[in-house]
């Protein structure tokens, strides 16, 4: 598979890594000190974990440290579920912080900034609505028009501004707006909102505050206080670097210093969190961790790994630009490591009994095949073999073209880690559905001592039918048939919801496993033979194991496109 990442991107230093070093050199920083700040709103997905790989990457690189700290300034969207789901997923991507920090430890000192602002005649109340506020913004290519409360003393805005932390005033009726330049090129210097009325408990705070600074007013200042020396964000905020500067120089404050770097865009999926949400608020997928979500928390109950995805984000690396990932890439990421360490196991989805009718009923034998051929400290397992047993429909074909390596009438094919056996005959039921494949064994041909000298070009997967396990699978594609479904939701005036894939689940309610699929631990990652990689879900229950498939064992989707 292509990998369009430029290869100077995946083996030279990034830009950041050649600052870091630059400012280490120079003297400018003895230690680094990253952090990542997610706003507790949503489940982190596959975007973020480039963030988290890139800022506690870079802090271990050069014998730093990260801080977890989140971004809590908006009661309204934000809950303890949330923080702790965050907190899981960074240390399921193997990661721990420095310190655990919130946007909220530090209210009362961002309010006294915003007073400072106030007296320094940096910051005034404004009684505008919003949308008189967006009208007095003008537009990039005409200046903005000055609120008529700009002119407000710093006694009345002090004033007024401790009236609304005490709760005075309603909702949306006034806000706190630094006072900068409304003839500004960069739109977010014209007067930025950082302070607005909430009347909403904190998951923290509960009542104590009804005023919340806005993430310009949070964000870098929570920065100086920690001290972070390289703030790393994604590429829309980076006209916010020159608030973010403003801020720190007017304050007096750490010298903090934000750097941007592309965000994650990924084909066939969606990476906003406000739609994510709808998703699941809608029911078209099962919660946030549904396995087709771009979720880590669905990567992850889909089975896969976090060695995959740190590799996905490595090869994808730190760009100036925005661009679009294949999907395709983490596929492959999650195949190069499962493919290492997931055991290998024969089920059957669709199954056909196949009798072997020189076997002797009621004989079996314990075959032994490899756990995983590519580790061999994973040793063998036993498998059942005897008359009976299940092999998938689409093995057996009675006018089969001249490549189809399987079973037909006269045809030999080998069993998994067993015998070379040979088609005598076949039944169909009154509708012509076929029931029953007979075929005999070739006693010396077994698996590791072959003597019989009987060519066969294929190999089928089977179950023991008497030793058969019966699991649920669930078979997971892309969620969306659009490359770029918000995209072309837009161009096409529709809406994004109508680009999900119809066939991005299947599930087979009564496939077959080998009995050792029972016995294996509830965490296994699993390749099923001939058909994918898989992992068992948490809806998994005593009396029936579920599997998901994490991949194909191929790029199934390329080659379904092309």
């Amino acid at each position: 598979m292509a990998d369009n990442t430029p290869s100077e991107e995946r083996t030279s230093k990034n830009f950041i890594e050649e600052i870091i070093e630059k400012d280490l050199q120079e003297g400018r920083h003895k230690t680094v000190l990253t952090r990542f700040p997610p706003e507790p709103n949503g489940y982190l997905h596959i975007g973020h974990a480039k963030s988290i790989t890139l800022n506690f990457g870079l802090a271990e690189k050069y014998g730093g440290g990260t801080n977890l700290r989140f971004d809590d300034t908006n009661p309204v969207t934000e809950t303890v579920e949330f923080v702790e789901n965050i907190k899981h997923d960074v240390k399921w991507l193997g990661f721990e912080w420095a310190r655990e920090l919130y946007a909220s430890d530090y209210f009362e000192q961002l309010f006294e900034f915003a007073i400072l602002l106030i007296r320094q005649g940096l910051a005034y109340v404004d009684d505008s609505t919003s949308e008189e506020i967006a009208a007095m913004k003008g537009t990039p290519t005409q200046p903005g028009t000055d609120s008529p409360y700009r002119s407000r003393t710093p006694d009345e805005n002090e004033n007024l501004f401790q009236r609304m932390r005490e709760g005075e005033f309603s909702e949306g009726s006034r806000i706190l707006r630094a006072k900068i330049d409304m003839s500004s090129p960069n739109m977010l210097m014209r007067d930025p909102v950082i302070y607005r009325i909430k009347h909403a408990p904190h998951h923290r705070t509960g009542d104590k505050w009804c005023i919340y600074p806005t993430y310009d007013m949070a964000h870098g200042q929570s920065d100086a206080i920690e001290k972070i020396t390289h703030s790393i964000c994604t590429l829309e905020f980076m006209p916010h670097r020159e608030l973010y500067d403003w801020f720190i120089d007017k304050l007096e404050l750490y010298p903090s210093r934000q750097y941007e770097f592309a965000r994650l865009n990924m084909s066939y999926t969606i990476m906003s969190k406000r739609r994510l949400l709808k998703l699941v608020e809608d029911g078209i997928v099962d919660g946030w961790d549904d396995p087709r979500m771009p979720t880590i928390s669905g990567l992850r109950r889909r089975g896969y790994t976090p060695e995959a995805i740190r590799d996905f984000c490595g090869r994808i690396g730190v760009a100036k630009r925005d661009n679009t990932i294949d999907m395709s890439l983490l596929e492959f990421c999650a195949r190069e490591h499962l493919n290492k360490i997931s055991l290998r196991r024969m089920v059957v989805f669709d199954p056909v009994k196949l009798i072997i009718t020189n076997w002797p009923e009621g004989q079996f034998e314990a075959l032994e095949s490899e756990n995983n051929p590519e580790d061999e400290s994973a040793g063998n397992r036993k498998i059942p073999f005897g008359r009976e047993m299940y092999i998938e429909r689409e093995d057996f074909m009675e006018d089969a073209p001249k490549k189809f390596f399987r079973l037909g009438p006269g045809r030999s094919v080998r069993l998994k880690s067993a015998f070379i056996i040979t088609c005598d005959d076949y039944v169909k039921d009154e509708n012509g559905r076929l029931t029953e494949v007979h075929c005999r064994y070739h006693p010396d041909s077994k698996s590791g001592s072959d003597t019989s000298g009987i060519k066969a070009k294929g190999t089928l997967h089977w179950v023991s039918i008497p030793h058969a396990h019966k699991i649920e699978v669930r078979e997971y594609d892309r969620l969306f048939v659009a490359e770029h479904p918000v995209e072309q939701a837009k161009k096409e005036e529709r809406e994004f919801t109508d680009y999900i894939n119809p066939e991005s689940l299947k599930a087979f309610s009564e496939a077959w496993a080998e009995p050792a699929v029972a016995a294996d631990p509830s965490d296994q990652y699993f390749q099923f033979m001939r058909k994918g990689y898989y992992y068992p879900d948490k809806d998994s229950t005593p009396e029936k194991q579920v599997f998901n498939r994490t991949v194909t064992l191929r790029d199934a989707w390329a080659k379904k496109n092309k």
